[in-house]
């Protein structure tokens, strides 16, 4: 089976260091992992609204992107990237946090709503829902009042070990979905077992 073509992997977060280890920008700290796993650099990008590196995964030139714009104006920077590199939406991987899924676990799936994820939501209103996602849980409180809080705070850190553990399975499965395609790389993921 042929591999699936990526042009942009875009992480969702929100900019500044008070939000760099909260829940919320589990889509950062997988951009970040990738970056640092091939020595790449992220630099402000003012045309993009955002920080861009790049990186050769399985022969292919990948930007990554870190919208600078906050969560809820995601879109505007994704749209400007995409824009400019001509990119198919379908070869557009969109990562972000997911209160559906527990720590430890992380889903990929092609197109869908945006599930009240407001990073989703903006992407989705900028550049329409059929680009691919790499859903990385982190639980829910329990009570859709506390979500805010919840999203923008740190997690335990057994929880939070277990929300890196998933970034690290995620990057293999990367690997797995470029050279084998989604199938492969959806099953290697989908086994992945929640923390305990």
């Amino acid at each position: 089976m042929a591999g699936t073509a990526l042009q942009i992997i875009v992480g969702l977060g929100n900019p500044g260091p008070e939000h760099r280890l909260t829940r919320h920008n589990a889509g950062f700290w997988f951009v970040d992992a990738l970056a640092r796993e091939h020595s790449a650099q992220f630099r402000s990008h003012a045309r993009y609204h955002g920080e861009i590196a790049r990186v050769t995964l399985e022969g292919r030139e990948i930007v990554l992107l870190k919208p600078q714009t906050y969560m809820n104006r995601s879109g505007i920077s994704v749209r400007s990237l995409v824009d400019y590199m001509k990119a198919p939406l379908n070869e557009v991987l969109v990562v972000h946090d997911e209160l559906d899924l527990p720590p430890g676990v992380a889903r990929l799936k092609f197109g869908g709503g945006h599930g009240g994820h407001n990073g989703l939501r903006d992407t989705i209103t900028h550049c329409g829902p059929d680009f691919w996602r790499l859903r990385i849980g982190i639980g829910h409180p329990g009570d859709r009042g506390e979500v805010i809080d919840y999203v923008l705070q740190r997690a335990a850190s057994a929880e939070e070990e277990s929300v890196v553990t998933s970034v690290g399975a995620s990057l293999d499965a990367l690997s797995v979905f470029l050279r084998d395609g989604s199938e492969k790389a959806m099953h290697m993921l989908h086994s992945l077992k929640p923390a305990v």
